[in-house]
């Protein structure tokens, strides 16, 4: 169920960047069309975490917590000062972590096979 109805925020989302991308991109000067790309780029970017974040963010948490960390900054902390075993489970949340983000950010970065 969506509180507020249609177009939901995804939706307005994919409208907008497929108006600049099929569009309105094709309609600008070359350094305007650049501006463009990055816009549609920023949209994407927020539908993603949108759709994923919440998600993203609880096994952040769950994966901090199964450290023995609180967030972040305590767990680089920790990794700087050499108070972290370098073994397969930071190893492992750190390449979790590393995908989700990605994910978010830029799929096309991901290699093929990281499924």
């Amino acid at each position: 169920m969506n509180l507020h109805g249609r177009p939901t925020s995804h939706e307005l989302l994919d409208a907008v960047a497929g108006l600049l991308r099929d569009q309105l991109s094709e309609q600008v000067e070359a350094p305007m069309r650049h501006q463009v790309r990055i816009a549609v780029h920023a949209l994407e970017i927020v539908a993603r975490e949108l759709a994923l974040g919440p998600g993203q963010e609880a096994a952040h948490r769950s994966g901090l917590a199964a450290l023995g960390f609180q967030d972040d900054a305590s767990l680089a902390e920790a990794i700087r000062a050499g108070r972290v075993e370098d073994g397969p489970d930071l190893r492992r949340f750190l390449r979790e972590d590393t995908r989700a983000r990605l994910l978010v950010a830029n799929p096309k970065w991901l290699p093929a096979d990281s499924d």
